[in-house]
């Protein structure tokens, strides 16, 4: 199975890069997590139309999906899942044989191309988190619904 994490935005720090890639060295081949990174669309006081914006940001996401994947937005608004329940989630998509692509928009969310398309809209978090910390959690929670679907001792309930 394939985890893509699709986001706007590029440059992160060097403890983001590091923190990704321990998460991402710990998977095995079988369970891989992959991180796409889309140009964030350039703002100034000139164009300063968001919506226009987020909607050219919301069309490189979904040309940044494979075909056949599981889409996935990553919206505050969207279900919040246990540890277990996201695990349970992971093993049925596992199951079909799908891939998953996480959908992460910009400084000003997902258009609504996005969150039309997706298969499902998923919430990390009640709290606005900025890109740097999403990348980290969403790594790291690949990395415990795997150790949770393989019985793994790093998740503990």
């Amino acid at each position: 199975m394939k985890i893509n994490l699709i986001t706007v935005g590029g440059k992160m720090p060097a403890w983001v890069k590091e923190g990704t890639k321990e998460y991402q060295k710990r998977l095995p081949r079988n369970f891989e997590f992959i991180v796409t990174e889309i140009a964030l669309a350039r703002r100034s006081k000139a164009n300063a139309n968001i919506e226009k914006l987020c909607v050219q940001e919301g069309k490189a996401l979904l040309n940044a999906v494979s075909g056949g994947q599981y889409k996935v937005a990553l919206d505050v608004k969207g279900k919040v899942f246990s540890t277990k329940e996201l695990a349970n989630k992971f093993g049925k998509l596992m199951e079909s044989g799908r891939d998953i692509s996480l959908l992460a928009g910009g400084p000003d969310g997902l258009s609504d191309e996005c969150l039309e398309s997706a298969d499902e809209i998923w919430s990390l978090s009640a709290l606005t988190m900025p890109h740097t910390l999403v990348r980290i959690v969403v790594a790291e929670q690949v990395y415990r619904v795997w150790s949770f679907l393989t019985g793994h001792p790093y998740h503990r309930e």
